[in-house]
């Protein structure tokens, strides 16, 4: 059942037997970085991004497309206004589901490891054939392309390269970003907004936050401590004056008059 051939009847009601495909075979194996690098594609989104529309990203997930087929398996994808059944432990609902869905993800990445992986033919042609909007291919170590990020958009049927990372269809952008995260420096791809403003993760804003709260407690601090120098110089005046009115009674002047 391949999208170009029968996709006016991919999104019928009828739902399709999956019984014989294999949504999870608990046999993962990825690398450290990969891994690492997966979560950070994820997580800030969750966090701290707000399209004010349902979306679902994920990571290490089926993308099943043709139910003759097993399904494809991206290191990332995000799918804009979509929602997870309630129950997604049924097997229906476990992955993504096509026909489930009713849309494919808008956007892939695929983070380079080896060159085994066909990310720029095989899978650049099936997520063509998917319809999805862009594919991202990230090779930090060059195994196949000379610059470490491609963003592909998907222009009449084709995927086409963009001179740059942005996303606009889905009001986002890439950035190679040089930090640390969990404890690793390296350099990460990170999503940002359309105008280079890191999106940031739940660790990051929950930083922020504390030094804001920690800025404004300094604030306080500072307000307290020349308020009560006011309060002190104010007293000393007040001392001051006292003393000099008691000296000029004792010269019998009245200090009031």
């Amino acid at each position: 059942m391949s999208l170009d051939v029968l996709s006016p009847t991919l999104f019928a009601e009828e739902r399709p037997d999956i019984a014989h495909l294999i949504t999870e075979d608990d046999t993962p194996v990825d690398n450290l970085p990969s891994e690492k690098q997966q979560r950070l594609l994820v997580e800030p989104l969750y966090s701290s991004w707000q399209p004010g529309r349902p979306f679902l990203a994920a990571a290490n997930v089926g993308i099943f497309w043709d139910v003759h087929e097993q399904a494809i398996v991206p290191d990332m994808f995000l799918s804009l206004d979509v929602e997870v059944a309630p129950d997604w432990w049924a097997p229906e609902h476990r992955s993504y589901f096509l026909w489930e869905f009713r849309k494919p993800p808008d956007v892939v990445v695929e983070i380079v490891s080896n060159r085994r992986g066909q990310e720029a033919s095989t899978k650049l042609e099936t997520y063509a054939r998917m319809g999805i909007p862009y594919y991202v291919i990230y090779d930090p170590q060059g195994f196949v392309q000379r610059t470490p990020v491609v963003v592909h958009e998907l222009r009449g049927g084709l995927y086409h390269p963009r001179p740059d990372m942005r996303l606009e269809g889905l009001g986002l952008g890439l950035t190679l970003w040089e930090g640390v995260f969990e404890g690793r420096s390296d350099r990460w791809l990170r999503w940002c907004t359309l105008e280079g403003a890191l999106i940031p993760t739940g660790a990051e804003r929950a930083e922020e936050e504390r030094r804001r709260v920690r800025e404004a407690l300094r604030l306080a601090a500072e307000e307290r401590r020349r308020a009560e120098e006011e309060a002190r110089r104010a007293e000393e005046e007040h001392r001051r004056a006292e003393r000099l009115a008691a000296r000029l009674r004792s010269l019998g002047i009245d200090p009031d008059a």
